[in-house]
């Protein structure tokens, strides 16, 4: 449990420092709102994106991967939909932007708390 939770906090940190870089994108609200972010985004993550992603596997396969750039847009997208006071994203192409940006904030952040995959 306490793993899951310091990745839910490295997730909203990431979306926040997202937030900051990204334009289209904006959160609200201060420790606790990050912390919901977080959470939610992790379970989407760990939910639905599997699912996301196994059902696309050919689009996957015809793009040579770059449909998972899309699949993380549209999991950024649902995060903001369950969340709309805390995440705002204004639509697709700042999704996908900030898609790849989150994913390398949260690659570094992960590297420096140790939350990473084993």
């Amino acid at each position: 449990m306490g793993r899951f939770l310091l990745r839910s906090i490295v997730n909203g940190v990431a979306l926040v420092i997202t937030s900051q870089i990204v334009p289209g994108i904006a959160t609200r609200g201060g420790l606790v709102s990050v912390l919901i972010i977080g959470v939610v985004f992790g379970i989407i993550n760990a939910i639905v994106r599997p699912i996301v992603k196994l059902l696309s596997v050919p689009l996957i396969i015809v793009t040579l991967g770059l449909f998972i750039l899309v699949i993380n847009a549209l999991m950024l997208l649902l995060t903001s939909a369950i969340v709309p006071n805390y995440l705002f994203v204004e639509g697709f192409w700042p999704a996908v932007l900030g898609g790849i940006v989150m994913g390398i904030i949260n690659a570094i952040l992960e590297a420096i708390t140790g939350t990473g995959d084993r």
